[in-house]
């Protein structure tokens, strides 16, 4: 109980955070990502904030034998780049740059009511639900 109670508070830290942050404003980070126009670096900041924060807690947490609410750590083993990798960085891009939402600000952005959203995150779904049909196809030939 407790583990999904810590669950629950930090996915409410994480949308006090982006909210505070105005990182849920699609154009803050339109306006990043035009550094030859409008440029806004406080994204940068918030991507510091993150970068340190997480710096810190992993030297605090990886002294621990196990996580406390799990038996072992779940880290990913993956750490080569590839095709895949790359491609799907790609993607991901040019959905950031041509919508200004990644999935967790649109998430946190149901909040507001906003059609845009709902139709990003409905969009957002399909892809997901795509890729994974692509995948398995791919595995059966």
């Amino acid at each position: 109980m407790i583990k999904y109670l810590l669950i629950l508070l930090s996915g409410i830290l994480f949308s006090l955070g982006l909210v505070i942050s105005t990182m849920i404003n699609p154009n803050v980070v339109l306006n990043f990502l035009d550094v030859f126009g409008t440029w806004d670096p406080s994204l940068i900041f918030v991507m510091l904030g993150a970068l340190i924060t997480v710096a810190i807690g992993f030297k605090v947490i990886f002294k621990q034998k196990m996580p406390v609410y799990e038996k072992r750590f779940h880290l990913p083993k993956k750490q080569n780049i590839d095709v895949k990798l790359i491609s799907g960085a790609i993607i991901f891009g040019v959905g950031w740059g041509l919508s200004g939402y990644c999935p967790g600000p649109a998430i946190a952005s149901i909040s507001y009511g906003i059609l845009e959203v709902f139709l990003f995150i409905l969009a957002m779904l399909i892809g997901f639900k795509s890729s994974q049909w692509l995948q398995l196809s791919s595995k059966k030939s």
